[in-house]
């Protein structure tokens, strides 16, 4: 489906809980509540009528969608779906050791893992939870499973971690691993204050080695990072701007959070209740049509839009 201001929408993120079992200083938001979910059944009927619309890439988020304990069974169910060639996930990685397999068999293609640091202790800080390890036994075991690709998404700020890009980009260095760097965003005290944002620019200036990628692969990939890469590596680095260079331009997604609510855009307020529509096909297409057709040209992170909000809670 075509939005109105020409981009083709074919990727559709789900969060299936706005719960976490991580306390992430940049992500703003009690994580342990429990809200209302909306069911596998549910998740189902509603990624279908997307499929109509054209949506043929899923990832699965959250909250930690891993905390769900039938998040493998949602997996089938979506994979299971006509129209999708794509599903894929984001996980913190602390329960990832013992879900891998059960997701590949699920019909999991991809994992993103978010990871600020290699410091055990500063993982702890950063996390409020002393789980690095688990991390990378998750990482490995992902690997055994033969999901991939495997990326890892990190958020440096200034003053707390951005001395680890360098340790964090090694590990593309040495493994098959993509190692994505993601602009601080307002979601919190943090990403209030821009001095605390380390920019994209900034990290090439430090690491010249770089250089871009020169097949830069699908529009999937090309609307969300830009990738770079070095001789000696066996993964690539990716750049991922929202702040500095917002890519609104070729986004090519759309949020349903896991209280049933679809979001045009991750910076912007509006929001349309399919929850209410649920039971009434022709209705809940005829919103998801509105709700597409309502994505806003870009976001507004530059107007204050985001503190408060809680990562958790519009989908990662």
């Amino acid at each position: 489906m075509i939005d109105t201001y020409g981009r083709n929408i074919n990727y559709l993120r789900v969060s299936v809980t706005k719960r976490c079992n991580l306390n992430c200083t940049y992500c703003g938001a009690d994580c342990h509540g429990k809200d209302y979910e909306l069911t596998a059944e549910q998740i189902e009927k509603i990624v279908k009528v997307f499929a109509d619309f054209g949506i043929d890439k899923v990832r699965l988020t959250g909250g930690e969608p891993l905390l769900r304990p039938d998040i493998c069974h949602i997996a089938e169910k979506i994979s299971s779906i006509k129209g999708i060639r794509k599903l894929a996930l984001t996980t913190n990685g602390i329960r990832l050791k013992e879900f891998a397999l059960p997701l590949k068999k699920a019909g999991i293609t991809a994992v993103n893992i978010s990871l600020d640091t290699t410091d055990k202790e500063q993982f702890k800080k950063i996390t409020g939870t002393d789980a690095l390890e688990k991390v990378f036994d998750g990482i490995d075991q992902c690997e055994k499973a033969g999901i991939s690709p495997i990326r890892l998404n990190a958020v440096l700020i200034r003053g707390q971690n951005d001395e680890q890009a360098e340790s964090l980009i090694n590990i593309a260095k040495t493994r098959k691993i993509d190692v994505r760097f993601i602009e601080l965003m307002p979601f919190s005290d943090a990403g209030e204050n821009e001095k605390l944002v380390v920019k994209g620019e900034e990290l090439l200036k430090r690491f010249p080695f770089l250089k871009p990628v020169k097949a830069q692969g699908s529009s999937f990939e090309k609307s969300v990072a830009r990738y770079y890469e070095s001789d000696s590596f066996k993964g690539r680095i990716g750049l991922i701007t929202p702040v500095s260079d917002k890519f609104c331009s070729e986004c090519n997604r759309i949020r349903l959070l896991s209280d049933g609510k679809v979001k045009p855009c991750l910076g912007n307020e509006e929001t349309f209740d399919l929850l209410e529509v649920i039971d009434n096909e022709a209705l809940l297409r005829e919103r998801i049509r509105q709700a597409i057709l309502s994505k806003p040209m870009e976001h507004k992170f530059s107007c204050g839009y985001g503190n408060n909000h809680g990562l958790n809670k519009i989908g990662g």
